[in-house]
């Protein structure tokens, strides 16, 4: 699994015109799911975003995580973060799970999420065409793949 994680002031998904989840402030996680994923993948991934330091404490030294802070996450899923682009210019997706095998994953993946951090994660709609709006804060954005070394 792929996960873009910012730090946001806000973030907001609308579908046809209309919100369908928004947080005030915390994490906007972009979700995408590989063909090879398994569910130790989706829980690693969730452990380690409850736990990421990139909050700033007192100091103004990014050591606070989104628990800490009492912040809220968004969760979006994102197919087209496994593209390849290697070859022409077309990106190919082969590496993109099939809906049956990437929905339930990325729903894994917000449930445990929600376990850890003890409140509920805002979702986007898997499968919808979503606009996603947000103020990335600091810029801080972290990618994390659970098969990189």
């Amino acid at each position: 699994m792929k996960l873009v994680i910012q730090r946001v002031a806000f973030a907001k998904v609308e579908i046809d015109g209309a919100v369908f989840s928004d947080i005030k402030g915390g994490l906007l996680v972009l979700v995408g799911v590989d063909v090879n994923d398994e569910e130790k993948d989706a829980k690693w991934l969730a452990a380690k975003t409850a736990c990421l330091r990139i909050f700033n404490d007192a100091d103004g030294v990014m050591n606070k995580s989104v628990t800490d802070i009492d912040g809220e996450i968004l969760a979006v899923s994102q197919f087209t973060l496994l593209a390849s682009a290697k070859k022409g210019n077309r990106p190919s997706y082969i590496r993109a799970a099939r809906p049956e095998k990437a929905k339930p994953l990325y729903e894994l993946y917000s449930d445990e999420l929600e376990r850890l951090i003890g409140k509920r994660v805002k979702r986007g709609c898997f499968g919808a065409d979503m606009k996603v709006s947000l103020l990335n804060d600091g810029p801080v954005t972290i990618l994390i793949d659970s098969r990189a070394d």
